[in-house]
């Protein structure tokens, strides 16, 4: 028996156990993994798609925690006070814009925190934008798996492509000139 067959046995029998963890520490990145193990029927996507979300949303509530109980444990930033402010004025939407967009999404959640965003309300609304999110990354892993499985093919040079104009994108970053 290889390694490579028994990692992937250890995989279908305690996969879930593996993710979930993971899944709290960075949800997009172990989404994309879960997606294209899924793909390859190493895991189960309905068993997938609840723990990737749950997993997800638990990792914010743990950075809401921080915010709010653990603050003697962050170094005073005037941006996060700012945040805070502002969640107090604007929240649901300053909290959905932080959670779609991954690199501020650390500090709005733990700015949530601080502000003493409602916790119930403040699950609500990071449900409701955990969900597309996290099966948008599935679906980028099953893609990128069934174009490995292809070959690469007509996929191949789709995923490419968008890769590509994703990064120039990232590159150029038109937003940060305002």
């Amino acid at each position: 028996m290889t390694a490579t067959t028994e990692l992937l046995g250890q995989m279908r029998s305690h996969g879930l156990l593996i993710l979930a963890p993971l899944a709290v520490l960075e949800g997009p990145v172990v989404s994309i993994v879960a997606g294209y193990l899924a793909s390859r029927g190493v895991l189960l996507l309905r068993a997938v798609i609840p723990v990737v979300i749950l997993a997800d949303l638990l990792g914010d509530v743990a950075l809401y925690a921080l915010g709010r109980w653990g603050r003697r444990f962050l170094p005073p930033r005037p941006a996060l006070a700012r945040m805070a402010r502002r969640l107090r004025d604007d929240g649901t939407r300053i909290l959905v814009l932080g959670k779609l967009t991954h690199t501020a999404g650390f500090a709005v959640l733990i700015a949530a925190g601080v502000a003493r965003f409602p916790l119930g309300r403040f699950v609500l609304v990071n449900l409701v934008a955990t969900i597309p999110k996290s099966l948008v990354f599935l679906a980028l892993g099953w893609t990128f798996g069934a174009a490995w499985a292809d070959g690469g093919g007509a996929w191949g040079t789709v995923i490419a492509a968008t890769t590509l104009a994703c990064f120039l994108l990232f590159l150029w970053q038109p937003w940060r000139r305002r």
